[in-house]
């Protein structure tokens, strides 16, 4: 690993580090902002398919060995552990690219084993979805999250350094006739592919698909992401209503990430996610592990904390519970973007897992 592509966070080996006098007696994962997290998500690769400028370097991240890369049973008793003692409801499978996991199967198998009525999920870009939706399907996979940026074939190529559309749109027809839920489509804002968003949303409208755009964020492993040249959401919203008329903005749950406008009056939405320009730090509910097996309370804080070791070492999951819990307590009350002082973390998205 380098601190250019994976980066070195700033890990804490020991639980004994977290013996805190002042955390409330709660079960949940609980933080000093009075936040409770219910939303895992759990990386499982480093790997991707594709080389997004704002995620993945152009050779792509160092890879991580195999034994360094948390099991399927490892990732099942951290599910389980979350579920039924720290009152987890979501747990989300990303990457890098999930689908790189070959055994992908096996981990949403054992997720579901031990965690029947959580809501389980993936995010992914799709290419081999087509091959692979049914086995998720009937390990137990609930929803989808498919990140596609654009349906313009060059724009894409240029975005991803990969000419994969077609394989993208092919998971996308497959995984639509397989999944009983409307699949959500997330798109990175960005000022090459922004006069295109109106063409992605009637896509995306056509194919009954729910879209969601996303501010791009400071998590690209060149660094080369700056405010100034970041596509805002209102400008994305004045592009969005030379074609469409966008009305009464809401959110269906406090925590939810994106604010949904109204399309031509309804039924169907947009959602943006606007992280930088509207930021939604004061109820984020997201824990997250990386696919080296830390916790990481929070996409642009650099502080991680051992959990592996534990899994490895014979530590019971009153333990690991406990140090989850003290991580947590933890949670910085904001990702700071609004500050002079800001400095983007080390580790990119496809690092820390989307």
């Amino acid at each position: 690993m380098t601190t250019v592509s994976l980066g070195f966070p700033r890990l804490r080996p020991s639980p004994l580090v977290f013996r805190q006098t002042d955390r409330p007696t709660s079960s949940q994962l609980v933080d000093r902002m009075g936040r409770t997290a219910r939303d895992l998500r759990i990386s499982v690769t480093e790997k991707c398919s594709l080389k997004c400028t704002y995620c993945m370097p152009e050779e792509g991240l160092p890879a991580i060995p195999r034994q360094c890369l948390l099991s399927p049973a490892e990732i099942g008793r951290l599910v389980r552990i979350a579920t039924t003692m720290l009152g987890i409801r979501e747990v989300r499978f990303t990457g890098g690219e999930p689908l790189m996991r070959a055994d992908l199967e096996d981990i949403v198998a054992e997720s579901r084993s031990v965690a029947p009525d959580t809501d389980l999920s993936i995010t992914t870009n799709a290419i081999g979805l087509d091959r692979r939706i049914n086995g998720l399907v009937e390990a137990g996979l609930n929803r989808l999250n498919i990140s596609l940026d654009t349906i313009d074939r060059s724009a894409f190529a240029r975005l991803t350094r990969r000419d994969r559309l077609k394989d993208v749109l092919s998971g996308i027809r497959a995984a639509s006739t397989t999944t009983r839920h409307p699949l959500k489509i997330n798109a990175v804002l960005m000022q090459e592919t922004l006069d295109q968003a109106p063409d992605l949303l009637a896509w995306a409208l056509e194919h009954g698909h729910k879209l969601r755009f996303i501010e791009q964020m400071p998590l690209d492993a060149d660094h080369a992401w700056a405010k100034n040249t970041m596509v805002p959401a209102e400008e994305l919203l004045g592009v969005l209503r030379e074609r469409f008329t966008l009305t009464n903005p809401f959110r269906t749950d406090p925590s939810a990430p994106a604010e949904e406008w109204l399309i031509n009056g309804g039924p169907y939405t947009v959602g943006i996610i606007a992280a930088v320009t509207r930021p939604f730090c004061a109820d984020c509910d997201r824990t997250r592990i990386t696919a080296e097996g830390t916790i990481r309370t929070c996409l642009f804080s650099d502080d991680e904390t051992d959990l592996v070791n534990l899994l490895r070492s014979g530590a019971d999951d009153a333990l690991i519970a406990d140090t989850w819990r003290a991580a947590m307590w933890n949670k910085p009350a904001g990702h700071g973007m609004e500050e002079q002082t800001f400095v983007p973390p080390h580790r990119s998205m496809g690092a820390i897992g989307g």
